[in-house]
């Protein structure tokens, strides 16, 4: 598999560690200093978006990907996701939304690991 291709398997695995409520599994894919803009611009750090997730403020239920683009420059790298995704947030109903993931990957120890990413809709 080529790197392209292990930074795409990183995003589906994110989605499916989303969708477990798997905080370690998701903490794995991420540096220690990620963070995660949403869609409303609030920035959180990874542990306060791990908080929301595991206490039922981000609820995932399905995610169905569109495309994911990648662009590598060195140890850097760069990921777009856009998915459809079935969530419910801050005590909303399911509802469905087609999010986009800007994502900025770098690599540590051989290993890619998510530094940021920012939510919108496509």
């Amino acid at each position: 598999m080529d790197e392209k291709e292990q930074i795409r398997a990183m995003y589906r695995k994110y989605w499916q560690c989303m969708m477990a409520k798997d905080a370690k599994g998701l903490r794995d894919l991420m540096t220690e200093d990620y963070v995660l803009e949403h869609m409303t611009g609030v920035i959180q750090p990874c542990e306060a978006f791990l908080r929301g997730l595991l206490d039922g403020t981000f609820n995932y239920y399905a995610a169905d990907h569109d495309s994911i683009e990648v662009e590598i420059q060195g140890d850097h790298a760069r990921m777009t996701g856009c998915s459809r995704v079935l969530a419910a947030v801050y005590g909303g109903r399911k509802n469905s939304w087609r999010l986009r993931g800007d994502f900025t990957l770098r690599r540590e120890n051989g290993t890619w690991k998510f530094t940021r990413s920012k939510a919108s809709t496509y």
